[in-house]
């Protein structure tokens, strides 16, 4: 779906409207926020559809402290679900509808999603600690007291004993989902973010 036709046609956006968590109201704020040349956000898309170079950019602005660019990476593939190299409205929305609105088990299928790197449908710890390391990257001066080398490959190694439940080598999907529903921090995590629109 091109972004001309959400813009040209209403039952695009009730489509839309249908489909995810969002009210036409916010779906019309979005869309500015997207759309809009004077956005912070998705300035450099006027045609509607970013490119990753483009989505690293803008990602680069929130963490200027660090270096995004591998977490953008993978965040952008998340997002890209039709795998074009491209995310267009539609796939920012539906993300965002699942990251703010979503269930707990759509959000744990979305964060799935996000560390199983290949698409093969388990994560391994490799996978696991290049987005860690990302992560740790990202946050750059941020994070506080200054970590060692190692953290992140510390922090994986123990969540990833918690996952692998069946010592296998690596996390499905069920077992990512289980050993999350029952880390009660992981859970708080999850609500933070509901409503924020």
């Amino acid at each position: 779906m091109e972004m001309a036709t959400v813009r040209h046609r209403p039952e695009a956006l009730e489509l839309l409207e249908a489909q995810s968590k969002f009210t036409k109201k916010e779906l019309q704020i979005l869309y500015r926020g997207f759309k809009n040349p004077g956005a912070a956000c998705f300035q450099e898309c006027p045609s509607g559809v970013v490119n990753e170079e483009t989505f690293k950019e803008i990602y680069s602005q929130f963490f200027p402290q660090g270096d995004s660019t591998t977490y953008a990476h993978f965040l952008f593939n998340a997002f890209d679900t039709d795998h074009n190299g491209s995310v267009s409205f539609e796939d920012f929305v539906m993300g965002l509808s699942i990251l703010l609105r979503g269930t707990v088990q759509e959000k744990l299928n979305w964060a799935f999603n996000l560390y199983d790197i290949n698409k093969d449908g388990y994560i391994t710890k490799e996978e696991m600690l290049d987005i860690m390391k990302a992560i740790y990257d990202m946050m750059g001066k941020c994070t506080y007291p200054v970590l060692k080398e190692d953290a992140p490959r510390q922090h994986v190694e123990t969540f990833f004993q918690k996952m692998d439940k069946n010592k296998d080598g690596v996390v499905t999907i069920d077992e990512f989902i289980e050993s999350c529903q029952k880390d009660e921090n992981i859970m708080r995590s999850m609500q933070l973010f509901e409503n924020v629109i």
